[in-house]
């Protein structure tokens, strides 16, 4: 099937992209570690021996950094809807995250402890249609606040990803609620005409 103009135009931006390049010489599975590594590098929220929670995690990019930076005394949760390829140092569960079972399976994985970072990558299938698009990831991002406020340690970071539009201040509005602090990261490898952002909040009330 002939590829469009337009998809021709990504496909060779994909390829030139350096976080691209980056990634496979340096063994990570997405472009998107570099920008968990630059928010990192800036905030430092991975700490050895920490209990990290990946939502969304799919492909691993994420859990692969989180792994490296927690150490061998630390734990990495990560759960996708999609099939991923294990991470090694990382529990990887398959399953729906805004279902009930997926929030159980991730729950039960945890045992009862109390959780030092919560991630949140996720993003849902796009249909196009910019309106049901921005609530759907609205939706994800106040599934992963949720999660984060009832399992968090009284000094845990909550790190999720959001797209500027409808419903975007009333969530910046309920984070600034529900923890002590909030600043918003737009890391570099986060490309300049997405409407994506970071929320990084810390310490749950």
């Amino acid at each position: 099937m002939k590829r469009s103009a337009s998809s021709k135009n990504w496909l060779r931006r994909h390829v030139n992209d350096p976080y691209v390049q980056r990634s496979r010489k340096e063994g990570y599975r997405a472009r998107s570690a570099y920008k968990l590594i630059e928010i990192d590098d800036r905030d430092r929220i991975l700490k050895p021996g920490a209990l990290v929670v990946d939502l969304g995690a799919a492909p691993g990019g994420w859990a692969q950094v989180v792994v490296k930076r927690v150490g061998a005394t630390g734990r990495v949760v990560a759960i996708d809807l999609l099939d991923m390829a294990p991470v090694d140092g990382a529990q990887v569960i398959q399953g729906d995250f805004s279902a009930a079972s997926g929030l159980a399976a991730v729950v039960a994985a945890l045992g009862g402890q109390r959780v030092d970072v919560v991630l949140s990558d996720m993003a849902p299938n796009l249909s196009g249609i910019a309106i049901s698009d921005q609530a759907r990831v609205m939706a994800l991002a106040e599934l992963a606040r949720d999660f984060a406020v009832g399992q968090l340690k009284p000094a845990g970071v909550f790190l999720v990803k959001v797209f500027q539009g409808e419903g975007y201040d009333e969530f910046l509005r309920s984070l600034r609620a529900a923890f002590g602090k909030v600043v918003v990261r737009k890391p570099d490898a986060s490309r300049g005409e997405s409407a994506e952002l970071y929320l990084l909040a810390r310490d749950p009330r």
